[in-house]
């Protein structure tokens, strides 16, 4: 699994840090999510799927 976030969409709501922060954090100075680990192994699909679910800005999918 990959994870891909659209920065063009991205509103820095931390949706997705809360929901997998192994996976997510925001820059400080763009304040837009940034992806920690892009290819998650099977322990973290579940915490991708929630962030993705999560963000209310549709910016996150899974591929």
């Amino acid at each position: 699994m990959r994870v891909n976030l659209d920065l063009g969409k991205c509103m820095g709501y931390g949706n997705c840090v809360d929901a997998a922060p192994e996976v997510f954090d925001l820059n400080e100075d763009t304040e837009q999510a940034i992806i920690l680990i892009a290819e998650p192994g099977s322990e973290l699909e579940e915490a991708a799927q929630r962030a993705m679910r999560a963000c209310p800005a549709k910016a996150i999918t899974l591929s």
